[in-house]
């Protein structure tokens, strides 16, 4: 599958998912797949189906539908709770509308298709699928993995057609459009606020997927929103830098500061002996002091060095230095819910 990627205005990009034909019989690359629940995971392959022309015919004996790759999940084995996902590693997305074109092909226990969002894992997440055996639209969440819903609607699901599916989140709202029209009313949900997408199905269904297509708006790293949110917080602050071991390899680096420049730098010594040993660093000199020490995840596990800049104090001691600024590292670490929203 390649991807076309574009800015589509000051505040937003897009995201075009193409398959080709040299991909048929393959998963796409930059997607793996999991399952949600018990069971194997899916079989997820790129086939050719007819798909209808997004373009207007030339003449009225044009063809309307030609012969293109798609997404397919042909796995059919039966386990009741079994919910293969093909999940996109790219981008985690808060504000966002996907669109795609769903077809449901077959399956003896479950005819369903659907799209997952807001994915932290296989058990966090939200999704909405359309079911062609009891002809409905419905909302779920999975918490900690269990299972909250449904929410929707009885809505007609033809089997072996392309049928239009649409998902807009927009901080806590959520709307779904179905054949272009409103599947069910504007639901809220404050569980998750971002994640990853991915392509869903239930047990033994057989469903292609075509024309899969993001609208978003980029989002800063959380890191950085907690950074700006503690310089405003606390006036006193001179400097501020996280530091932390993220996705590109072990060795530490400054994830988010208030000088942009110095983001993506390694972390020097001081900074990753605060990661490894969860030690304190205490430094003064020219009118400022500088403290160096952890943040702590929810199990007292050290994430993260926080550099704190500040401005020193007549008569200024290390114990009166740490005092400053421990609570704007316990600031930060009291809006993380999951340690993995600071890499975000």
């Amino acid at each position: 599958m390649s991807l076309a990627l574009c800015v589509v205005a000051a505040c937003g990009a897009e995201l075009n998912f193409d398959l080709t034909v040299d991909q048929v019989n393959q998963t796409p690359p930059g997607f793996r797949s999991a399952v949600s629940g018990t069971g194997p995971v899916g079989e997820w392959k790129v086939v050719l189906d007819e798909v209808p022309t997004a373009l207007p015919a030339f003449s009225p004996k044009s063809p309307v539908v030609n012969k293109r790759p798609v997404l397919a999940q042909v796995s059919t084995d039966k386990t009741d709770e079994r919910f293969p996902m093909l999940i996109y590693d790219g981008n985690d997305f808060g504000d966002f509308t996907i669109s795609t074109q769903i077809k449901l092909m077959g399956g003896e226990a479950e005819q369903m298709a659907g799209i997952a969002f807001r994915v932290q894992d296989e058990k966090n997440y939200y999704y909405i699928r359309a079911n062609g055996v009891d002809n409905n639209i419905y909302f779920f969440k999975r918490v900690e993995g269990n299972l909250f819903g449904p929410i929707g609607s009885k809505i007609e699901v033809a089997k072996g057609v392309w049928h239009d599916f649409s998902i807009e989140c927009r901080g806590n709202e959520i709307r779904c459009r179905f054949n272009g029209k409103e599947a069910f009313p504007n639901l809220q949900d404050n569980t998750f606020n971002s994640g990853k997408f991915a392509f869903w199905t239930k047990s033994d269904a057989i469903s292609y997927f075509a024309n899969t297509h993001i609208t978003y708006t980029p989002r800063e790293r959380f890191a950085q929103t907690l950074l700006k949110d503690a310089l405003i917080k606390f006036d006193r602050l001179v400097g501020l830098t996280i530091f932390a071991a993220g996705t590109n390899g072990p060795v530490p680096e400054a994830i988010a500061s208030k000088d942009a420049s110095e983001v993506g730098t390694p972390a020097p010594v001081a900074e990753q002996d605060v990661i490894n040993r969860a030690k304190i660093y205490h430094l003064k000199s020219n009118g400022r002091v500088t403290v160096i020490m952890p943040m702590r995840d929810n199990n007292g596990e050290a994430i993260a060095a926080v550099r704190v800049v500040m401005k020193a104090l007549p008569g200024q001691t290390e114990k009166n230095a740490i005092a400053r600024a421990q609570p704007v590292v316990k600031y930060m670490e009291s809006r993380l819910v999951r340690t993995g929203e600071l890499f975000q």
